[in-house]
């Protein structure tokens, strides 16, 4: 195995672009929805909006320019190619953060606090709040490889994360993360590696036990029913994604439109945008994101997460120092009792104002202001 740590410049053929455009003129409409809103998934309208937008005003070479901007590496860890970004903040006391998307997430969502986060100063911190930042693509999404073999669930990720801050020569860091960047975030406190001074979350998996049910607060109820409601009328993505994900690949892969709403549908649903889909994120936020889909065609491989890890997604008990920050329209929202349970040591509980499943994407300076909040909690 190779592991050197090798520069990645992103510079997408402007024939795959063409072929983009192509598609997309080529687009086939299905009919209107038989019932309002988004009840029945994206609606008509609103997916053309989008596609005219990605047709007409949306400039891929922006938002490729903006991660090179950042600087991209690649490097092989258990025989994959590991693609990541790595921002070094110009305060060489920075506490290194490693940051973990989810799905249908990328690295994208974290371009928004990059200059927050490693130049604090000039965005209303102080010195002591600087970060080294590492931000990798999951293995089958973005610019990393696409495992070949089964096998690459969340433990076997953490383990490659845990190589790859060792690799990069970091002796004392912490992680981050929401979706399967949690479930990873806190495989790698549950290997518990000595460097891993603490780890943040953002999507948090712990459930009342029957004492608990006795006694719930008005609070309390309102999450376990939300969690319920999207349980039974929006998780049908993930149990398909984890039974079926190749036969979805097929038509994912060959149409843009199709990735484009499966992802759209998402955002629209999981943001704290107020009812109004485009009031949080921006069609070029979101065409950012899709593209790192559709440009690699991780369908299929980003969909086989699901596949390898859906039932094993919430770890243990854990000891190291937790932070968690609940976002009020995040899809999971227990309260501080239930999480106590399970994080020994709590070192920080945040429950913002606004915000949803795409926290950092969302609400960038309400996301900096937790992370901040939350290892200022750790001994230096």
């Amino acid at each position: 195995m190779d592991a050197s740590i090798k520069p990645f410049h992103l510079q997408i053929p402007d024939a795959q672009l063409a072929d983009l455009r192509r598609r997309l003129e080529m687009v086939r409409w299905p009919e209107a929805a038989t019932a309002p809103g988004w009840t029945q998934g994206v609606p008509l309208a609103a997916a053309k909006a989008l596609h005219a937008h990605w047709l007409e005003r949306y400039d891929w070479r922006r938002c490729e320019a903006q991660l090179n901007a950042c600087g991209q590496f690649q490097t092989e860890i258990d025989g994959l190619n590991i693609h990541f970004l790595h921002v070094r903040s110009r305060h060489e006391g920075a506490l290194p953060l490693l940051l973990t998307h989810g799905w249908p997430g990328s690295v994208v969502e974290f371009l928004k606090i990059v200059k927050p986060l490693t130049d604090p100063e000039s965005h209303g911190g102080e010195a002591r709040d600087a970060f080294h930042l590492v931000i990798p693509s999951l293995p089958g999404y973005g610019f990393s490889d696409k495992p070949a073999a089964a096998g690459w669930g969340v433990e076997r990720i953490a383990a490659a994360w845990i190589e790859l801050m060792r690799r990069l020569g970091y002796s004392r860091y912490v992680a981050q993360g929401g979706d399967w960047g949690s479930a990873v975030t806190s495989a790698m406190a549950t290997a518990a590696p000595p460097e891993l001074a603490g780890i943040h979350l953002n999507m948090v998996l712990a459930f009342p036990d029957a004492e608990d049910m006795a006694s719930l607060t008005q609070a309390e109820q309102q999450g376990l029913a939300d969690m319920a409601r999207f349980t039974e009328t929006g998780s049908a993505y993930s149990a398909l994604q984890g039974t079926r994900p190749q036969t979805l690949g097929y038509g994912l892969t060959d149409s843009p439109v199709g990735q484009a709403m499966w992802i759209y549908e998402k955002f629209a649903e999981w943001c704290d945008n107020g009812d109004e889909p485009g009031s949080v994120l921006s069609f070029d936020d979101m065409l950012d994101n899709i593209m790192l889909y559709w440009l690699p065609g991780t369908a299929a491989s980003s969909g086989r997460l699901y596949w390898e890890s859906l039932r094993s997604f919430s770890a243990g008990p854990l000891d190291l120092p937790v932070a968690c920050s609940i976002f009020p329209k995040e899809l999971m929202r227990p309260s501080r009792r239930f999480a106590a349970r399970k994080y020994s040591n709590l070192i920080h509980w945040g429950e913002p104002a606004a915000g949803g499943h795409f926290a950092a994407f969302e609400q960038p300076e309400i996301f900096v202001t937790e992370i901040r909040a939350a290892f200022r909690q750790l001994p230096a």
